[in-house]
């Protein structure tokens, strides 16, 4: 038999969105785990630049509930991820997948919309991790939108 390519809607879109996504998600959560790691340590030679890294870490806005801001996203990127590699082999990753990425990353970036917010008009610092972070989801956020409207052209 002839070596047949099994088309689905997530095959369907270009390899490049799929690899940006997927190098983008790991970016985002190298940096979210490194801004864990400060969080938990507060080892001061980790915050880099103008010292504003530490006073967005340890602002009272860091936590949700004793929670580290950066576990949300740390969840965020992998479950993008891991949708991401499931729509290969889930039928129902496959149909749903670019849309539930879509959603993921929406709240990813509303959510670092109100983080931003909160560094530059009510800690008065800028964290360089944290605006690596908010350029990281608004790209996959971008590159979802894409994904999305390739999937419902096909």
């Amino acid at each position: 038999m002839a070596n047949r390519i099994k088309t689905t809607p997530a095959s369907k879109t270009s390899p490049a969105l799929f690899w940006s996504t997927v190098v983008l998600s790991i970016l985002g959560a190298a940096d979210a785990i490194y801004l864990l790691i400060y969080k938990l340590t507060g080892n001061p030679h980790m915050c880099l630049g103008n010292g504003g890294c530490h006073n967005v870490n340890f602002s009272p806005y860091s936590e949700i509930s004793g929670i580290p801001v950066s576990v949300f996203g740390i969840c965020a990127y992998f479950a993008i991820l891991c949708i991401l590699f499931l729509e290969a082999r889930v039928k129902i990753a496959q149909e749903n997948g670019p849309l539930v990425i879509f959603g993921i990353s929406l709240g990813g970036v509303a959510f670092t919309a109100y983080l931003t917010y909160l560094e530059i008009y009510v800690i008065h610092a800028i964290c360089p991790f944290c605006v690596v972070s908010a350029i990281a989801i608004t790209f996959i956020f971008i590159l979802a939108i894409i994904r999305l409207v390739k999937q419902t052209a096909n």
